[in-house]
């Protein structure tokens, strides 16, 4: 069974940059339909930047440009580097994945998920 555990929150002006750590254990961790996802205040939560079955990074419009997905397959980590953040930023957010090999082209279903980090931009 795969867990995973994220860092790297905090609260930062306008601007500033944040880098958060997702660690993933567990023998059937698979970078496909890996990713991050945020719930902000008031709405409702949302995909930021995942991995998809093919393999292929998918950014949200909000924050295109601004964050970057990384990786360290060989420690099972996934990296997401926030830089010229905003107050709309402001947010939870969590790791998430599939918990197993999906299959080239599988639809993702993210049934593992981090107790998240929280990330606070101020204006």
């Amino acid at each position: 069974q795969v867990q995973l555990a994220e860092s790297g929150g905090g609260s930062v002006q306008a601007g500033g940059s944040l880098k958060l750590t997702c660690a993933a254990s567990g023998l059937t961790y698979s970078r496909l339909c890996t990713g991050w996802f945020r719930r902000r205040p008031g709405k409702e939560r949302e995909a930021v930047a995942t991995i998809d079955s093919y393999g292929t990074e998918k950014y949200a419009d909000s924050i295109k440009g601004r964050f970057t997905l990384s990786e360290d397959n060989a420690e099972k980590t996934l990296y997401l580097q926030m830089d010229n953040l905003k107050p709309e930023d402001t947010a939870m957010y969590y790791c998430a994945t599939m918990g197993w090999y999906p299959g080239r082209g599988a639809t993702c279903h993210y049934n593992t998920w981090g107790q998240g980090t929280q990330v606070t931009v101020s204006s």
